[in-house]
């Protein structure tokens, strides 16, 4: 498994146009097999009550674990802050994560099978490893450690496709605003 690579097209205080971004690109995608992945750092039991109810088998791992929860039976409020994490989500969770995690560092990820042909830069439609949305909330990096009172769209495509970035970024109206930088998962 080859990891994806993701340029930032849009940096925004309000939630609401990074949402509008967001169901833009996917307007013109592949949504087969759509699902969304959300990944932030809690601080606060309320937080993370709200969320494990809405992600029931969500990870939960400490900055010294990386690899998951310090173990099974240990209570996540202990190990604040925590980073938790849920996979192959429905769409329809997207929302109620955004209002869960409030101020907290965070991000949605929606994954689907592919982008569209774009003749104009020489490219055919781009398969799964690189077919990914990413909305940043409080956050500017996808890595989640930079807060940022602002929110941040990343396109993911995959390196060879480089091009692919700035060409998605044009069909929203928008350009590329940073660099082209390989996504941690």
């Amino acid at each position: 498994m080859s990891n994806s690579y993701a340029q930032p097209i849009l940096r925004t205080t309000d939630l609401t146009d990074g949402l509008r971004v967001v169901a833009r690109l996917l307007a013109i995608a592949d949504l087969r097999n759509l699902e969304v992945d959300f990944e932030a750092w809690v601080s606060s039991a309320d937080v993370l009550a709200e969320l494990l109810e809405l992600i029931p088998n969500a990870e939960w791992f400490t900055r010294g674990h990386l690899a998951g929860s310090p173990d099974d039976e240990a209570d996540p409020t202990t190990h604040f802050p925590v980073r938790l994490r849920g996979w192959a989500m429905p769409p329809e969770t997207v929302e109620p994560f955004l209002k869960a995690v409030g101020e907290s560092p965070a991000s949605v990820r929606w994954d689907f099978d592919a982008w569209p042909e774009a003749p104009e830069v020489g490219l055919g439609v781009g398969g799964t490893r690189g077919a990914f949305v990413t909305l940043c909330v409080n956050v500017r990096d996808l890595d989640l450690e930079q807060p940022a009172p602002d929110h941040t769209v990343f396109v993911h495509v995959k390196q060879i496709e480089a091009e692919r970035a700035p060409w998605l970024a044009a069909q929203v109206g928008l350009s590329v605003i940073g660099d082209l930088e390989m996504a941690p998962y």
